[in-house]
């Protein structure tokens, strides 16, 4: 087999078969195929795309170019949820315990961020103590006893995705929805999960910007993981504003447990975070339709269960547990700069890539893969997209490093303020899986 005659099909706009995509992927992760090579073929899939068959071909020979994680041992269905990720999202938080509290086991691996995306496992390093990297043993241990596991993904699983990744990255084919595909979904099979929820946002702040690349996306996924077998939904969602008041680590934290509490209830992120949730139960059996998962939901909340089922993943894992009921045991900055209105109006949009970027140059993102995180520094934000707000009123903390300069106008540039009132529009824009 030929790697040309692999190359010359695509770009001729042909089909290939599992058995030429399987020899592309296995000679690319043990560098038996040339760089240049594999960046001509990711090149032609970007321009003629691929069948589902062949997306399929590709995830699953992604997937096997490394671990499988064996799940069998813990009983149930074991449901997963991936988010396409933004400014402030920290739905895993509140989701992954809310799951796990109603019966249904929810095994994760999530990434760190970089740029203005925040990433889920640097949120959870704001808790003190916690492992935020688990052994194979200590990730199916808290799964068994607190039905909830959340690791960085390690480097044995899919390692041919991040070969073709960083091919990807410096070639301009990251956009490709094939590509994306297979990426997310590969890890997401070799995690060994039964089912999947997925969270595709759209939006100025997301990675698809439109509502019509997003359901591409989402389409692509669903397909994929349904020929596997899969029982799969994804939910296409807004992402424009940050999601929730907290941009930055140690806050985010301090958001999502102020959520498990019932605090906030009304917000968008907890709304986003409940009927994800709820969809999961549904998958994994806890309830028979959508409703009733909103129940079991609302019940985790009230009677505290989701709560006390993080607790128990903090302790059990190394972390201090005790930091989710005193946030001062959390990482604080050293100084908090209020930023206040200039003038009286409604806020008609808001750019959270732009507060991503300024939490960012805080210090709690990162701009190259090795930077260090200030994990008690970001942003709190005050006000919402639809608000009225007067002449002096705070829209934004900006919690900072002592001594760090602050410009307020930078922060007062990310929001359009308009003389009339002005309509937020809905978080859930569609429904597409089973």
């Amino acid at each position: 087999m030929r790697m040309y005659d692999l190359i010359y099909t695509k770009k001729m706009g042909g089909e290939l078969t599992p058995e030429q995509i399987a020899f592309w992927v296995k000679g690319a992760a043990d560098g038996s195929i040339p760089d240049e090579q594999s960046a001509s073929l990711l090149m032609a899939t970007c321009w003629r795309g691929m069948t589902t068959a062949e997306t399929l071909a590709l995830t699953l020979a992604m997937r096997d170019s490394g671990k499988r994680l064996d799940l069998s041992a813990v009983p149930g269905v074991k449901v997963d949820k991936h988010s396409t990720g933004g400014v402030g999202d920290k739905t895993t938080l509140i989701l992954g315990p809310i799951v796990a509290a109603c019966g249904v086991p929810c095994p994760m691996f999530s990434g760190r961020g970089l740029g203005h995306t925040g990433g889920t496992v640097d949120k959870f390093a704001a808790i003190p103590g916690l492992r935020v990297e688990l052994s194979e043993a200590e990730f199916l241990r808290s799964l068994a006893e607190t039905g909830f596991a959340n690791s960085a993904q390690t480097a044995d699983i899919a390692p041919a995705d991040r070969k073709l990744y960083a091919l990807r990255d410096i070639t301009a084919t990251v956009e490709s929805i094939p590509l994306i595909t297979a990426s997310i979904m590969s890890k997401k099979l070799a995690g060994g999960a039964d089912a999947l929820v997925l969270d595709v946002k759209c939006g100025s702040s997301a990675f698809m910007k439109t509502q019509e690349e997003a359901h591409t996306l989402a389409q692509s996924m669903v397909d994929v993981g349904r020929a596997h077998g899969m029982r799969i939904r994804a939910l296409v969602t807004r992402m424009d504003a940050p999601l929730g008041w907290a941009i930055g680590n140690a806050l985010e934290v301090m958001e999502s447990v102020e959520i498990l509490r019932g605090e906030h209830g009304d917000s968008e992120l907890a709304q986003m975070s409940f009927r994800l949730a709820a969809e999961m139960l549904v998958l994994g059996g806890a309830a028979k339709d959508l409703a009733a998962a909103e129940a079991l939901v609302a019940a985790s909340i009230a009677k505290g269960t989701a709560l006390e089922t993080l607790r128990r993943f903090v302790a059990l894992n190394g972390g201090d547990a005790r930091a989710l009921d005193d946030f001062s045991r959390l990482p604080q900055a050293g100084q908090v700069v209020q930023v206040r209105a200039d003038r009286t109006g409604h806020v008609a949009a808001m750019d959270g890539r732009a507060l991503g970027i300024l939490a960012m140059e805080l210090g709690a993102g990162r701009k190259n893969q090795g930077d260090v995180l200030d994990l008690g520094v970001g942003l709190r934000v005050r006000t919402r997209v639809g608000a009225r707000i007067e002449a002096g009123e705070p829209l934004f903390d900006v919690h900072a490093k002592t001594g760090a300069a602050v410009d307020p106008a930078a922060f007062l540039a990310t929001l359009r303020i308009s003389d009339g009132p002005v309509a937020s529009g809905p978080w859930l824009l569609e429904q597409l899986g089973n």
